[in-house]
């Protein structure tokens, strides 16, 4: 995977030192696909957290690369080939001690801006060796589905680790399921939280949807196997009673009610167009070729 050597890391510490008098210690890194309105609210909340913001886009025909620009961001083109890889070419670009992963759909509240300032401030160099120094701090991430804080529906207490130490850090996985994962402790922030907001309509649901199952689709058919129609066709209603039932989705409001039914049909879905892969070559595999965020 191409990425800064240590070299460049230094030559694009040397720049932001001459510019700043200090090194960078938070870099924030997003990958794009058609951003443009998510990115501008995500990098506006974070102008004043982060020292360098790198933007990796995979060939957005709207604005992101003006949005990117207008916060002084580094934006880089690249061919969207998995979320991992993709995400992985992104953390290699930074050159700070701390790297923050967002997605452009993410937004961070006063609190935790305010506990990650902290921890960059407060933590010793990474040169100290001892075992109190974190490698990573997992996130409380606050989902929101057309416009509603869901609390339940099988979206509560949805942690991810999201701040780690550049160096210790890299992502595993493949087209669709992506990890970051850190050589070192891990430790939790407790104040503050993400705010997500990755449906603002039902219309963006089915686009991102369309998307993800096609994924899905192409990482099952490279296993090997042969999918199971009926029972994936079965197990609808059992997906949907448990998000809304046995997980509380009911007390999610009408937002609770759609979004547990959408859920329950993703597998089927998904179980189709591999199907359709096997059976017919009939996904488009330039879906694979672009998309950012989650």
């Amino acid at each position: 995977m191409p990425s800064l050597s240590e070299h460049e890391h230094g030559a694009e510490q040397a720049a932001y030192m001459e510019k700043t008098g200090h090194a960078p210690r938070l870099s924030l890194f997003v990958i794009t696909y058609n951003e443009e309105k998510n990115l501008d609210a995500c990098l506006n909340a974070v102008q004043d957290l982060c020292d360098e913001i790198i933007v990796v886009d995979s060939g957005s025909a709207d604005g992101t690369r003006e949005v990117a620009s207008r916060y002084g961001a580094r934006f880089l083109t690249r061919k969207f080939d998995g979320f991992a890889a993709q995400k992985g070419y992104a953390l290699a670009q930074c050159s700070g001690e701390w790297a923050l992963s967002l997605d452009a759909d993410e937004i961070p509240d006063e609190e935790l801006k305010e506990s990650i300032r902290n921890i960059v401030r407060e933590q010793k160099a990474e040169a100290d060796s001892s075992q109190d120094n974190a490698a990573g701090y997992e996130i409380l991430r606050v989902n929101y589905f057309l416009g509603r804080r869901m609390r339940h529906s099988g979206l509560k207490n949805d942690i991810i680790l999201r701040l780690v130490r550049r160096k210790k850090a890299e992502f595993t996985g493949g087209l669709v399921h992506e990890k970051l994962e850190v050589k070192g402790p891990v430790r939790r922030i407790e104040k503050g939280h993400l705010k997500h907001y990755s449906y603002s309509s039902i219309h963006n649901y089915f686009d991102k949807f369309n998307k993800y199952t096609t994924l899905g689709a192409h990482k099952k058919a490279e296993s090997g196997r042969r999918p199971c129609l009926f029972l994936s066709f079965i197990r609808i209603p059992f997906d949907f009673l448990r998000r809304y039932i046995f997980q509380l989705g009911v007390l999610d409001g009408a937002q609770g009610f759609i979004w547990c039914a959408f859920s329950a049909f993703y597998p089927f879905v998904k179980y189709m167009k591999w199907w359709e892969l096997l059976n017919h070559g009939g996904i488009n595999n330039a879906v694979t070729a672009k998309d950012g965020g989650d």
